[in-house]
């Protein structure tokens, strides 16, 4: 089921007596129209899905995460570059997550083949496989670009049990890409040794996958991820970067199904995304993981739209 943007939701503080520019993000947004966008224009699209994670046996509450980040990056200083478009909500409401990830993947082709840049707001971390399939089916099964998948996550989420659920999205998309004779270049940078079973570590070894443990991801080792982001950037022709974000610290991200015990801070995540903002190659994002149910004083809304912002 599809949601229709809702106006209601974007509001926020108007400084519109101060001189200079006062406007916010709620002041840039704009619902999606038949036009074609110009210049990656960013289209949020919203992923209401608990059930990835009710199949994980998570916590639930993920579904009301893609209103929350709204109105948390609504009342955000407007960025420069235009307006930002609502396309509304994808819903999961019936249990049939498989026939939402598909919807998602068509709103998702279908901002790629207007010229928008879709900012998925999940919903569980399956808005990975919606997100994917959009961008596969725009791009082409057996296109010859080369796609990068940056994960930022305490998790592989590289489980084989089907049917599918939030811990599987990366195991569907090597299994894609191994079907359509595709490279799968997969990166995660933050995974927890004690979030992850040795099987998990065996697939993704099996599978070529790169990952930075979190460990290895403090503040002083900014610029060698950096260096080594950087390098993978230039491998690619088209990146894919989804955020679940259990990687950042409980303290930082309490609002999360796992709160991460030791995590990334979110100074090193957000200068890495950043780093592939600015790289010209970003297609598709996600973030997901919000659960506002868990959430204290809206400390995880609040950093989750920082990223979004970044993002815009």
């Amino acid at each position: 089921m599809m949601l229709p943007f809702d106006k209601a939701i974007w509001t926020g503080r108007s400084d519109r007596g101060e001189p200079g520019d006062t406007r916010r993000v709620f002041d840039q947004v704009a619902p999606v129209g038949d036009e074609m966008f110009a210049d990656a224009t960013t289209v949020i699209i919203g992923f209401a899905s608990d059930e990835g994670v009710r199949r994980n046996q998570g916590r639930v509450g993920a579904a009301q995460a893609p209103k929350e980040l709204r109105r948390a990056l609504a009342g955000l200083p407007a960025r420069q570059g235009g307006t930002v478009l609502d396309a509304g909500d994808v819903v999961c409401d019936d249990g049939d997550l498989e026939a939402a990830q598909d919807e998602l993947a068509h709103v998702v082709g279908t901002v790629l083949a207007r010229g928008g840049r879709p900012l998925v707001f999940g919903g569980g971390h399956e808005v990975a496989w919606g997100s994917y399939s959009g961008l596969r089916r725009h791009l082409g099964a057996a296109c010859q670009r080369r796609l990068l998948i940056v994960n930022f996550d305490a998790h592989f989420d590289l489980r084989q049990t089907r049917p599918a659920n939030s811990g599987t999205p990366f195991d569907q998309i090597a299994c894609d890409c191994a079907a359509h004779e595709v490279p799968f270049q997969y990166v995660c940078f933050g995974i927890s040794d004690l979030a992850n079973t040795a099987a998990l570590f065996a697939r993704a070894q099996q599978l070529g996958v790169q990952y930075e443990p979190d460990v290895n991801m403090q503040e002083s080792q900014i610029p060698r991820l950096l260096d080594r982001l950087g390098r993978l950037i230039d491998t690619a022709d088209d990146i894919y970067l989804t955020i679940d974000l259990d990687v950042l610290p409980a303290s930082t991200a309490p609002g999360v199904s796992a709160p991460a015990v030791l995590g990334v801070p979110l100074f090193v995540v957000e200068a890495m995304v950043q780093c592939i903002r600015a790289s010209g190659k970003l297609r598709v994002a996600d973030i997901a993981e919000y659960n506002p149910s868990l959430d204290e004083d809206r400390r995880t809304a609040r950093v989750a739209a920082r990223l979004a912002h970044r993002l815009l």
